[in-house]
């Protein structure tokens, strides 16, 4: 990357590399697919329905020699899960890149207030979830041959906010669980996460699009976040160019928690 040549771009590649990533069906997951693929690596997509990845991986050009394959799977199943990272193994020989996106809010509210049904099934998909796949992919491929995970946690697991409380309890958690798995994985496994913060997803839709204008007015950028800003972030920490980072929580929020 040249120095003082603002139209130079770091070239990131992914040949021969194999990805899977979670919730891959649309917004950041389908972004982050797309980047890997785009790089040169071949990408397991996966989420919980098979229309839905199918409708995806047909708008998604792969580069070189990469190839695409889908897995329908509920990412807080850890049976699923297994199945996913096995099927991922058997298609393309193992797993080089783990992306942890998937996630779920059921519940907008006082955080005191919430039912344990939806409060266990944020935990499970959001938490438990998210360490079963990590567990999966080192039991099944990254022990022996290395690799990198990158956890999408968000800039609420940084602050408050009262009507997603629980949410951010669980990304709060996630940040911490990339930071103890990156101490005990190394060197084979390097471990980071990402934190978004306002970004234009259908899941948090209900979070700007009642007046987007005036939302983009509070962010130091004069903008929401768009999903291709998320996932150059994750390409970056999977790939060779960020070889001597691991535990580490990258922010991609356009200045918000400023």
């Amino acid at each position: 990357m040249g120095a003082g040549t603002g139209d130079t771009v770091m070239d990131v590649r992914l040949d021969g590399r194999v990805a899977l990533v979670t919730g891959a069906s649309r917004g950041i997951g389908r972004a982050v697919a797309a980047e890997f693929a785009a790089a040169g690596a071949s990408v397991m997509l996966s989420s919980r329905k098979a229309d839905a990845l199918d409708e995806a991986v047909a708008g998604i050009t792969p580069s070189g020699d990469a190839e695409l394959s889908t897995f329908a799977a509920n990412a807080g199943d850890p049976d699923a899960a297994a199945a996913c990272v096995a099927a991922t193994v058997e298609r393309f020989g193992g797993v080089d890149i783990l992306v942890n996106n998937a996630a779920t809010n059921p519940y907008m509210g006082s955080m005191i207030d919430i039912d344990l049904p939806r409060l266990d099934k944020t935990y499970d998909v959001n938490l438990r979830g998210a360490f079963v796949w990590i567990q999966e992919a080192w039991r099944q491929s990254m022990q022996a041959r290395g690799g990198s995970v990158v956890n999408v946690s968000s800039i609420g697991g940084m602050s408050v906010e009262t009507s997603i409380g629980h949410y951010n309890v669980t990304k709060a958690a996630l940040i911490h669980l990339t930071k103890s798995l990156a101490k005990e994985l190394a060197p084979g496994v390097r471990v980071n996460a990402v934190c978004p913060g306002l970004v234009k997803t259908d899941m948090a839709r209900a979070l700007w699009e009642p007046n987007e204008a005036a939302v983009a007015r509070m962010v130091p950028l004069d903008r929401l976040g768009e999903v291709e800003d998320i996932a150059r972030a994750v390409l970056f920490l999977s790939s060779d160019a960020a070889s001597w980072i691991t535990g580490t929580t990258l922010v991609v929020d356009g200045g918000m928690l400023l």
